[in-house]
């Protein structure tokens, strides 16, 4: 790995995102739209968006990251541009890196606008520190970028990227503690929850809205960012030049 090559990868991702509006619209609007369709569904209801709103802070970033890198990357395999690079000094894990920087980045500023736009135009009720409601919301789109690069070396077209969400998100998204509380699940869909990187997200941002601190905090996140490592070190081993 060089540090070099991870930056000059971030700042091409980044220069192309710069030209593609719908993308960034995608990545920044996106999230905070959905946030908001959610808390006017429940504004009838007192007390109920404050209870789903921090878990909803965890899915949708989660999902918008996962399409955006696993099409983003596919398409550099598709035209070629990932073949022409891997003919230079970078290797596929400066690649992988670089993406993740770069997307991290964005995640960073998905992150602030729509924990910002929860909280204030919304009116979720957080007990625990904003920062560390948006530290879990930014750690929840790099899983979404990690599990997404990894995804992308195994398709072969963005409809088969797409497709690779009933398998790497649906199942988090129902068994992650959103629609029932995890401990209230059979044992062996509470057992398959443990597994889950997202499970461990939504009980990291439960605990910040309800003020908790420590480990109760930390120890999710930790997890988190685990099954993130992994998976991009999975996806620079798997990681195909091209598309055939």
């Amino acid at each position: 790995m060089n540090g070099n090559r991870i930056f000059a990868t971030a700042g091409r991702v980044l220069t192309q995102l710069r030209h593609d509006p719908r993308s960034i619209a995608l990545m920044l609007i996106a999230p905070s739209l959905l946030v908001g369709l959610f808390a006017w569904l429940f504004s009838d209801q007192e007390g109920v968006f404050d209870q789903v709103g921090g878990a909803i802070l965890a899915l949708f970033p989660f999902i918008v990251m996962f399409l955006i890198t696993s099409i983003t990357t596919l398409r550099e395999r598709k035209s070629g541009t990932l073949e022409r690079l891997m003919t230079t000094p970078l290797g596929k894990a400066d690649f992988i890196l670089g993406y993740a920087l770069a997307f991290g980045l964005m995640a960073l500023l998905q992150a602030t606008i729509t924990v910002s736009f929860a909280v204030g135009v919304c009116g979720l009720d957080v007990d625990g520190p904003l920062w560390q409601l948006g530290l879990v919301a930014v750690i929840d789109a790099l899983l979404g970028t990690a599990l997404g690069l990894l995804a992308s070396a195994f398709a072969a077209t963005e409809f088969q990227a797409v497709q690779f969400m009933p398998l790497l998100v649906f199942p988090q998204i129902i068994l992650g503690g959103l629609f029932m509380p995890r401990d209230r699940m059979p044992d062996v869909l509470y057992a398959i929850s443990d597994w889950l990187p997202l499970s461990y997200a939504i009980d990291a941002v439960g605990a910040v809205a309800a003020g908790e601190s420590g480990w109760d905090v930390a120890g999710p996140l930790l997890v988190v960012v685990a099954f993130a490592v992994g998976a991009l070190v999975l996806a620079s081993l798997t990681l195909r030049r091209r598309t055939r």
